[in-house]
């Protein structure tokens, strides 16, 4: 009876086989979407300081700092004054106190203007246009200048790509924790730049896993996972007619929050189109929540506060919502923050590019590799 002949044996893995598997996906990534996502990533970055770049380029944002502010029934009062024929949809308080209060008004042919006013003398310093380089850059960021249906999901799915780098960065650069103090070997450009990407690359992780984590939530929102929004009183809509809000009756509804609600630090106030009622937004308990997640209405005529929310009641789902853009563009600790949010941005749209560098450069020597090795 003839024998089976013995099965051949198998090949070992070559060592190393899974991390070149990584290496090669996040080459692949970062070759064929470096410069998407590095717009994307640059965008970004500079919007954390879009306001400042604004307050640069229009005098009207800039004031001295002047000690005690004015009430906000007086710095509602100098717009409305300064443009009658305008309609007041809301006033925002200075975003730091070398800026003008910022409300934004509806000429009568629909479009939309800021108008200025000092927080410290109540006096209107000029206006500007609706769309501003704030407004560029986040829209351009968001969504690209794209229909928002289209840009939102287009920019979000970037996340996932962006968090495969990270994955097989952590792969393939074995016990990165060791790189946080090691500087570029300068000997060779490969080398340097090498060096370089590893090291923006340790120092940028946890910046690239909270942009990932994030992005990855606009994802889900723009594909239908979205929270309810946060529960925010409505106004009274009223007819065509728009009345003018009495700054007497808004401060006296400031003091009535101020009494009922004490932790809440006003920044914001959107009157109702009939001035019969205004609604209050700002900071309070609630850790990490948008502005509006904190709101208070009082009726204007009556004194008496209509309702109010706290963002510290949201349900899970909401608060998740609520964190994502103060965590995304670090707007939730003042400048210090935004600053190094403005610095691990940088580095992340440097990776970025001098990833694609270090392709070309091994592409480069791979040639000059093959040159050598060809028989003349």
């Amino acid at each position: 009876m003839r024998q089976p002949s013995p099965a051949p044996p198998t090949r070992p893995a070559r060592a190393g086989s899974g991390r070149r598997l990584w290496f090669d996906l996040h080459s692949w990534l970062g070759l064929k979407l470096c410069l998407f996502m590095g717009f994307v990533c640059l965008t970004g970055t500079l919007a954390v300081f879009s306001q400042e770049i604004d307050w640069l380029l229009h005098a009207p944002m800039r004031v001295a700092d002047g000690g005690e502010q004015a009430s906000w029934g007086a710095v509602i009062h100098a717009a409305q004054a300064a443009h009658p024929d305008w309609e007041l949809e809301g006033i925002t308080a200075g975003h730091t106190r070398l800026f003008a209060a910022r409300a934004q008004m509806r000429l009568p042919d629909g479009k939309r203007r800021f108008v200025w006013v000092n927080p410290y003398t109540a006096r209107v310093t000029g206006d500007t246009g609706w769309f501003n380089t704030q407004r560029l850059l986040r829209n351009t960021h968001r969504h690209l200048m794209l229909p928002v249906a289209w840009g939102v999901p287009l920019v979000a799915a970037l996340s996932i790509p962006l968090l495969l780098s990270l994955l097989s960065s952590l792969y393939i650069y074995k016990k990165w924790w060791r790189g946080f103090l090691k500087w570029p070997n300068a000997s060779r450009p490969r080398r340097l730049w090498g060096d370089v990407h590893r090291l923006a690359g340790v120092w940028s992780l946890w910046f690239l896993l909270l942009i990932g984590l994030t992005g990855a939530w606009y994802l889900v929102e723009s594909l239908g996972g979205d929270a309810p929004a946060a529960p925010t009183l409505q106004l009274a809509e009223g007819g065509d007619r728009v009345a003018p809000v009495d700054p007497a009756a808004v401060d006296t509804a400031v003091q009535s929050v101020r009494q009922q609600w004490p932790a809440l630090d006003i920044l914001a106030a959107i009157p109702a189109r009939d001035g019969g009622s205004i609604l209050f937004m700002g900071e309070a308990d609630a850790w990490l929540v948008r502005e509006r997640a904190n709101n208070i209405a009082v009726d204007l005529r009556s004194g008496q506060v209509m309702g109010r929310h706290d963002g510290r009641a949201l349900s899970v789902h909401q608060r998740i919502a609520e964190m994502a853009d103060p965590l995304h563009f670090g707007n939730f600790g003042g400048w210090p923050i935004r600053l190094l949010w403005l610095l691990a941005g940088t580095l992340l749209t440097g990776l970025c590019f001098t990833g694609v560098y270090l392709y070309g450069l091994r592409t480069v020597d791979s040639l000059r590799s093959a040159a050598k090795r060809r028989p003349a």
